[in-house]
C-alpha cells in the first residue's frame, strides 16, 4: 500500500493521480476532511493519523507546507520514524531545507528505511495533469525504487544526487523564479507608466530575449490580469523558500543580491496584507507609486 500525508493545494491532485494511475491501494491523512472526502471518490482510504499511515503503507509520500511540518510528521510523537517498518520508504515532495533532508535520510537509514527528498516544481495545473518536475535526492537504489511511482505525477524526473540535492535544486529553482517575477512585475509597471497595455507588453516580450516560463505563466496569467488567487502558492510560502535559499548562500559564503531583493519585496507584500495571496502579488507592491 502507498501512503500520502498532506493533500492540500498540490498534494490532493498528486494523490489523486497516484490513485488513478498506480493501481496501488492508497491511504491518506490530512488535517482537513474535505480533500480526503473528494479523494475517497477515487478509492483513497482516509487514515486516522500519521501513525496509521505509517503502519499501513510501505512507501509514504509527504506534501507538506515546509520544514517544521516535515520534521513533526517524520520524527515527532507518533511520527513515521518510530512507526514504519524496516524496508519502507519515505518520499518528501515538500519544499524543505537541505540540512533537514540530510538529517532525515541518516535517521531513517539507520532503521533500514529509505528516505528521498523529491520536491516538485511547476504549477497547480501541472499537478492536476500529472506533468510536474520532480528533483530527487537520495541513493541510486532508492531513486530507482520510487521512479516508477513518481512517473504518475511527473513527466520529468531527475536524480540530482545524494540526500538534500533535490531540495537544493528546488530552492535554486524557486529563487530564480522569484527574481524573474520581480523583473516581470517591474517591467509591467514601467509599461503602464509609458501607456503600453500590459497584455501587449507581455506579448512583445515573449517574442524577444526576455521570454521565459515565468513571463508566459506568472506574468501573462497572473500579473497582467491582476489575478492573485488564495488557493495557490502564497507569498508566505515563497518567503519561506527564499529564506532557505539565503541560508544556503550564507553557508556557501555567497552574497546573492537578487535573492535578497526578492526577499525584501516578499516581506513588503506580506506586510501589505498579501501573505495568503499568490506570490505574484509582489507586483502590487512594485506598482505602488512613491509618495
Amino acid at each position: 500500500m502507498l501512503g500520502f500525508i498532506g493533500v492540500g493545494v498540490m498534494g490532493e491532485p498528486m494523490c489523486r493521480n497516484m490513485a488513478l494511475k498506480s493501481g496501488e491501494a492508497i491511504c491518506a491523512f490530512d488535517l482537513e476532511d474535505a480533500p480526503l472526502e473528494r479523494l475517497g471518490e477515487h478509492g483513497v482510504i482516509a487514515a486516522e493519523s500519521v501513525a496509521d499511515v505509517a503502519r499501513r503503507a510501505d512507501v509514504v509520500f509527504l506534501a507538506l507546507p515546509g520544514r517544521s511540518a516535515v520534521k513533526q510528521v517524520c520524527v515527532g510523537a507518533g511520527g513515521l520514524l518510530g512507526q514504519m517498518r524496516a524496508g519502507g520508504c519515505v518520499v518528501d515532495l515538500s519544499t524543505s531545507s537541505v540540512p533537514l533532508a540530510r538529517e532525515l535520510a541518516a535517521r531513517f537509514g539507520a532503521r533500514g528505511i529509505d528516505f528521498c527528498d523529491a520536491p516538485v516544481a511547476r504549477t497547480r495545473e501541472a499537478a492536476e495533469k500529472g506533468t510536474l518536475l520532480a528533483m530527487v535526492g537520495g541513493t541510486e537504489k532508492a531513486f530507482q525504487r520510487i521512479r516508477p511511482l513518481l512517473a504518475h505525477i511527473a513527466t520529468d524526473i531527475v536524480h540530482c544526487g545524494p540526500a538534500g540535492a533535490g531540495q537544493a535544486m528546488k530552492i535554486i529553482n524557486n529563487m530564480i523564479l522569484f527574481e524573474n517575477v520581480v523583473a516581470i512585475a517591474e517591467g509591467m509597471a514601467l509599461a503602464r507608466h509609458c501607456g503600453i497595455a500590459p497584455t501587449l507588453a507581455c506579448e512583445v516580450l515573449s517574442k524577444g530575449s526576455a521570454d521565459s516560463f515565468a513571463l508566459r505563466h506568472h506574468g501573462a496569467k497572473s500579473i497582467v490580469p491582476g489575478d492573485y488567487p488564495r488557493r495557490a502558492y502564497p507569498t508566505l510560502y515563497a518567503l519561506k523558500d527564499i529564506r532557505y535559499a539565503l541560508q544556503l548562500a550564507r553557508e556557501a559564503g555567497l552574497e546573492l543580491a537578487g535573492a535578497a531583493n526578492a526577499r525584501t519585496l516578499l516581506k513588503r507584500a506580506e506586510a501589505a496584507g498579501y501573505g495568503e495571496e499568490y506570490f505574484t502579488a509582489i507586483a502590487k507592491v512594485i506598482a505602488k507609486k512613491r509618495g
